[in-house]
């Protein structure tokens, strides 16, 4: 059985770390670099960074900072904002991102990264609304190339009061691919019910950001319940 993983989600525009709710309010809360380094203290599984500025303001992934995280950070990092072709792609792997992510909009550049470095190396971001079945839209991105999706409810991004479960059961039942549950963790217990409803790995943001809550004690609750995972 592969250990499920425990992934902090760095939501930023620019190099300045934000948070909202819904998709909305966003407010700064810091800067990515040093949160990047507190996690990579704490021997996180992987960490995500989504710059949410990039694409509605026009421009590509800030290659500058990629590069300087990644000399500190040396756990897998999963870069998503702004690419939007092939070469966009290449430039985040070489400033040493190890997977790139990409809307569900942009299935024609995932199945070109797909062709070109491997599924593994693209993460297909579904956000979307609660209601409705959605596993089209699942499938479709597993279809193109992605290694996995990350399956992100914009209704409770930061709401802290626990993830879509009905949803994960179904995209998870529909895809042979890892799904990531995101979008409304609060408690160790939403982990739980994530895993529990068939998500491979959880993202959480808020819930590491102000609560305290951290990657080593999720990882110590879930394997007090019976879920394989990494030990920080």
């Amino acid at each position: 059985m592969l250990s499920k993983r425990i992934i902090p989600q760095l939501l930023c525009r620019g190099r300045k770390l934000i948070k909202g709710k819904q998709f909305q309010s966003w407010r700064s809360v810091g800067v990515a670099a040093q949160a990047v380094r507190i996690f990579q203290q704490r021997q996180v599984d992987e960490l995500m960074l989504l710059d949410i500025g990039a694409t509605p303001e026009g421009r590509g992934p800030d290659l500058g900072l990629i590069e300087e995280l990644t000399k500190v950070c040396f756990m897998p990092l999963t870069v998503g904002g702004g690419i939007k072709c092939l070469d966009d792609a290449k430039a985040v792997l070489r400033a040493g991102a190890d997977k790139v992510a990409i809307g569900a909009a942009g299935v024609c550049v995932i199945r070109d990264i797909a062709d070109a470095f491997g599924n593994q190396a693209v993460v297909g971001i579904m956000d979307y609304k609660e209601g409705g079945g959605h596993q089209w839209i699942a499938k479709e991105l597993q279809k193109s190339g992605a290694g996995e999706i990350l399956l992100q409810c914009i209704d409770r991004e930061g709401m802290m009061d626990g993830y879509d479960v009905e949803t994960i059961e179904r995209i998870a039942r529909s895809v042979d691919i890892p799904v990531i549950a995101a979008g409304g963790c609060g408690t160790y217990d939403h982990m739980l019910e994530a895993i529990k409803a068939g998500a491979d790995a959880v993202a959480a943001g808020s819930m590491f950001q102000f609560t305290d809550s951290t990657p080593r004690g999720a990882a110590q609750f879930l394997q007090q319940h019976n879920v394989e995972v990494r030990m920080p």
